[in-house]
């Protein structure tokens, strides 16, 4: 599936709370997690950022790129389960969902790596996040986005999915 250039606006609004990259510190992170919620992460920076907090993801998607330049993957030593897909630039492919499903029935903590993009992932996350999840990413130049997976976003994100069909 891919991104039509009629949605790129609309995926630039966050899905949920931007907190300023000033504010996307520790103690701030953590007043919008839920107690025992399964944390996701879709970027490295991203994920890093939550390693260095001590803030383990559930699951977290990589591409090894930040800002489309290529970078370190994060270092994780807690990782239990790898898996990987492929997934170009401006889409989301059928792969790419299968593997999502499949890490969230695998045991955490998951890494899903990206050959191509991660970006647009964010969307099948949300659809098929379990309940009580968080999902964070990065909005370029922005800060970081919390989302709160609720029945509104499940539908937003799968309304925003089958434009893409």
């Amino acid at each position: 599936m891919k991104l039509p250039d009629n949605l790129r606006e609309q995926l630039k609004i966050p899905l949920g709370v931007l907190l300023p990259d000033d504010d996307a510190k520790k103690d701030t992170i953590q007043k919008h997690l839920p107690e025992n919620c399964y944390i996701i992460t879709v970027g490295d920076r991203t994920s890093e950022k939550m390693m260095d907090f001590g803030l383990t993801p559930s699951l977290q998607i990589i591409d090894g790129q930040e800002k489309r330049v290529k970078r370190d993957t994060p270092e994780n030593v807690d990782i239990v389960t790898n898996l990987t897909c492929d997934n170009p630039p401006a889409e989301i492919t059928s792969q790419s969902i299968d593997i999502i499903k499949k890490a969230f029935n695998s045991e955490s903590p998951v890494r899903i790596t990206v050959n191509g993009e991660e970006d647009l992932l964010v969307i099948p996350v949300c659809i098929y996040a379990p309940e009580n999840s968080v999902v964070l990413y990065g909005q370029p130049n922005e800060g970081l986005v919390l989302v709160k997976i609720t029945p509104e976003i499940r539908n937003k994100t799968q309304k925003l999915l089958e434009l893409m069909e």
